[in-house]
């Protein structure tokens, strides 16, 4: 099945501690139906100081699951993405808009 969300797609997130906030996706996990999300769901990590790193506590995005993510349309609304063919190739579209993506 062809990808709904993919990495640098804008989007925003529908539920949780971030619910409401948008930022760009950096990275897919389809098999684990996770996404990260620039800016979003950000924990702390402690890192071990090496030769070329400080070390300490370190802020990092932690992974979405996808259901918790929508897409950002042109109007800045969440939207569900649907496919549809084009000049024989699958293309993602708005649902709100029926614009291509």
């Amino acid at each position: 099945m062809a990808a709904k969300i993919r990495k640098g797609d804008k989007v925003v997130v529908l539920a949780g501690k971030d619910k409401g906030k948008t930022g760009e996706v950096s990275s897919v996990s389809p098999k684990a139906g996770k996404a990260v999300v620039d800016g979003v769901n950000i924990a702390i990590r402690h890192t071990k100081q090496s030769q070329s790193d400080q070390g300490g506590r370190q802020p990092k995005a932690m992974p979405l699951d996808l259901s918790n993510l929508a897409l950002v349309d042109g109007n800045g609304k969440a939207t569900r993405v649907g496919f549809r063919i084009e000049d024989g190739k699958k293309v993602r579209f708005a649902k709100t808009t029926g614009d291509a993506i």
